[in-house]
């Protein structure tokens, strides 16, 4: 979105540099993403940082608020309620799509989610865009004047709380099979946090093990916490020794409640000029005539599932549980980043974490999503290019 960058990028960039750099990019682990990942990073104008960073704290406020638990109450899952959820989220991932509003660029609000994202991923992923484009050292993708052994750090920290790596394990549903596992390869790499599968974990008691490559049983002190719950309830082959629902003698790097607090639940309480207009369906008191101006979504689906874009009346009516769906407003995202032939649309994910002792979060770094489809992701994107996930850079 800055000119004079945008331009000399474009100028610089050629399809040879970009297959060298995917090939950099799976060196590592000899292991290529299976999502896409963009030609290009997107250049952030300090107007627009400061809007989602203004935006970040409003929803941080919210969070704040003391009556928040009993607010979020009816978002747990009555089937789903974890013991011993601590005081606040140690992550989030706050997204905002780049709309025009009143012919002006303006972030809106899509989503909350009180869930860690690849943040291992865009740390390394930075250090690869640079190794192609040595100019863009230059810039940054940190925030809260963070560099990147800060940011390295203050991540560590939210993770660990102090434990010794190998007390700490990411743990996921068959971590291998994972879209992201690119991201898991870095924690272990940066971290030297073990992945681990619901599977492998035995109990004894009300404490965890795991046994690591030397064959040593290790106690489990604190989970780094990826597995997606509505995944988890429809896996039911799965032959797990513990339950999510038992007391069990564990932290937790992102207990399981803020899974379901902090999301799309939220969203009808936000009000202001970076928001949209959501309902939640048990609450919507008539249905709009101008459904093609909305958005029907589940509450808790992870990756877009479940949304329907073109709402028809019977979609509305056929929802069963209407406490867990929101209508919304449709963002209308303006392609602002400048590929060789057109515009694309762009997303932005504002990265923050909250070690157990800060009084708030730490906005620390961004993930960002470009499309060329009517809605972000890769069903809207395929077989297209200057799409996928990249990096969002300020200039220092």
């Amino acid at each position: 979105m800055i000119q004079q960058h945008r331009e000399f990028f474009n100028m610089e960039f050629s399809k040879e540099k970009y297959q060298a750099f995917l090939d950099d990019l799976a060196s590592d682990f000899d292991y290529l993403p299976t999502f896409r990942v963009a030609e290009t990073p997107f250049f952030i104008p300090q107007e627009l940082k400061n809007q989602l960073v203004e935006g970040c704290q409003q929803v941080i406020d919210f969070i704040k608020r003391k009556d928040f638990d009993s607010l979020t109450e009816k978002s747990l899952n009555v089937n789903f309620n974890v013991p011993n959820q601590d005081h606040h989220t140690q992550f989030l991932a706050i997204d905002f799509g780049i709309c025009e509003e009143n012919g002006k660029i303006l972030p809106k609000l899509i989503e909350v989610q009180g869930f860690p994202s690849v943040f291992n991923f865009q740390y390394n992923l930075f250090e690869k865009i640079k190794k192609s484009y040595p100019f863009l050292d230059q810039f940054t993708p940190y925030l809260s004047d963070l560099d990147a052994d800060g940011y390295l750090a203050i991540f560590k920290e939210t993770v660990l709380n102090g434990h010794k790596p190998e007390e700490v394990i990411l743990l996921e549903i068959e971590p291998e099979k994972q879209n992201t596992k690119i991201d898991f390869y870095y924690c272990q790499k940066d971290l030297g946090v073990p992945f681990i599968c619901v599977t492998k974990i035995t109990k004894r008691g009300k404490q965890l093990f795991y046994t690591d490559k030397e064959g040593q049983e290790i106690q489990i002190k604190r989970i780094y916490n990826r597995v997606i719950f509505d995944e988890l309830e429809a896996r039911k082959d799965l032959n797990m020794q513990f339950s999510f629902l038992e007391e069990l003698d564990v932290e937790w790097a992102g207990h399981p409640n803020w899974f379901y607090r902090i999301s799309k639940f939220i969203l009808p309480y936000l009000k202001g000029p970076y928001f949209i207009e959501t309902t939640l369906l048990s609450e919507l008191k008539e249905i709009p005539e101008d459904l093609e101006n909305y958005v029907l979504k589940p509450l808790f689906s992870f990756s877009g599932s479940g949304v329907i874009f073109h709402v028809k009346k019977s979609d509305i009516e056929s929802v069963e549980d209407k406490d867990l769906y929101i209508l919304q407003k449709k963002a209308k995202y303006v392609p602002v980043l400048q590929a060789p032939d057109e515009k694309v649309k762009a997303e932005v994910r504002m990265l923050a974490v909250w070690p157990e002792k800060d009084e708030n979060p730490t906005l620390i770094g961004n993930l960002i999503r470009l499309s060329r489809g009517e809605m972000i992701g890769v069903k809207f994107n395929k077989d297209k290019d200057w799409v996928g996930g990249t990096l969002g850079l300020f200039e220092k």
